[in-house]
């Protein structure tokens, strides 16, 4: 009896996500757009914080000189206190381009209390971009590898859209078997946190936003407080999309194949880094939050697999249907990524790794050592 509860429980909460969850599991086709004339688009603003990137830095500055947009766009490299000659990578980036008039490197000041590492450089770039009176800013990462058109694209939509921030989820480094396990479900489990419909809706109060390629505009930016407001968060992209969102503006989140991450995950320990950095940060470092979702987690994914093993008919049956839909919901991000369909079913596993991860993350934080990124504590514990 509580098996058969427990499968038609399970049913209940796919159908639930299948549904009603904003079809977040559908990927969206990049909407077609007529891309706005540069003379039209104003002048742009790219803002990259690195911190020892010279492995991935001169793909990154290279693919925005190359843009459709190049002559209305700036890049400003904020060197964060690299050591292994990142600056130097960019400037030679530069000059292969033959568009050295166009990249500036500032020189990151020391960390002030109260900031992130990675908020503070993005400032810093930002105050000086002021100069340009830019109309947008695009806020990328230095691992960002842009296709021509990206800006243009980018600024088409928050133009003809009306939106006042506008990113993209850009395609992740697949490749290795730790990426082909985790890196699909890492955007799907994103997506199902905030659905682009919902986040694109100005009735809901869902706002996202993928830290690695955001535009906004300036006077936006400005009306939610500036980066000054999300300071001393970690997870910065989803705060500045709540600053933007609370503050009246419209918000614009969707996938993208013409932005791709440069930076590779060997490993699954490297992949799990990446996880755990945020992950307890999420939950508002929250014990009850903690033990909630990992039960969560625990009933919605591990549930189905685990009624297969009952022996029970209708029990299985039920298991059985609820696995299936899990399935067909992950199997639009699985192809996204031109993966062999069978890493569909692979779900349960990879949500016992993030849940691994998740309860890392928390020991982590009360450890003294939350959110570690390039030898920086960005979530001390308080």
């Amino acid at each position: 009896m509580l098996t058969t509860i427990a499968g038609s429980f399970s049913i209940l909460i796919w159908l639930y996500l299948l549904l009603f969850r904003g079809g977040f599991w559908r990927v969206p086709k990049m909407p077609t757009v007529s891309i706005v004339p540069a003379s039209r688009s104003g002048r742009i603003a790219v803002v990259i914080p690195a911190r020892n990137e010279a492995d991935v830095i001169a793909q990154t500055i290279a693919s925005l000189l190359s843009q459709s947009a190049s002559n209305t766009t700036h890049v400003f490299l904020v060197d964060d206190g690299s050591t292994d000659g990142t600056a130097q990578e960019a400037r030679e980036a530069a000059d292969r381009a033959g568009l050295t008039a166009n990249l500036t490197i500032i020189e990151g000041q020391p960390l002030p209390a109260g900031w992130s590492g990675k908020l503070w450089a993005v400032h810093q770039g930002v105050e000086r971009a002021r100069e340009i009176a830019p109309r947008f800013f695009l806020l990328t990462d230095a691992d960002i590898v842009h296709s021509p058109e990206n800006i243009a694209a980018l600024v088409s939509i928050a133009e003809t859209g009306g939106y006042d921030l506008a990113s993209f989820m850009v395609k992740l480094h697949c490749a290795t078997l730790a990426e082909k396990f985790l890196v699909p479900a890492f955007v799907f489990f994103f997506f199902m946190l905030y659905p682009p419909a919902w986040v694109r809706d100005p009735r809901r109060s869902v706002a996202g936003a993928a830290g690695g390629c955001i535009l906004i505009r300036t006077e936006s930016l400005e009306r939610a407080g500036g980066l000054a407001a999300i300071r001393g968060e970690i997870i910065d992209d989803c705060a500045l999309a709540r600053a933007v969102k609370s503050s009246g503006g419209r918000v614009w989140l969707g996938l993208t194949e013409s932005a791709a991450s440069a930076r590779p995950y060997q490993t699954f320990a490297e992949a799990g880094r990446m996880i755990s950095r945020t992950a307890f940060n999420q939950l508002h470092h929250s014990a009850w939050l903690l033990l909630f979702s990992l039960a969560g987690l625990a009933v919605t994914y591990l549930l189905p697999p685990a009624l297969l093993l009952s022996g029970q008919r209708r029990p299985m049956i039920l298991g059985a249907s609820a696995w299936l839909l899990m399935t067909a919901a992950y199997l639009p991000m699985v192809r996204f990524f031109r993966l062999n369909f069978l890493w569909a079913l692979a779900l349960p596993l990879v949500a016992v790794f993030y849940m691994c991860a998740t309860l890392h993350s928390a020991v982590r934080y009360w450890s003294g050592s939350g959110g570690l990124w390039k030898g920086r504590v960005q979530d001390p514990a308080k």
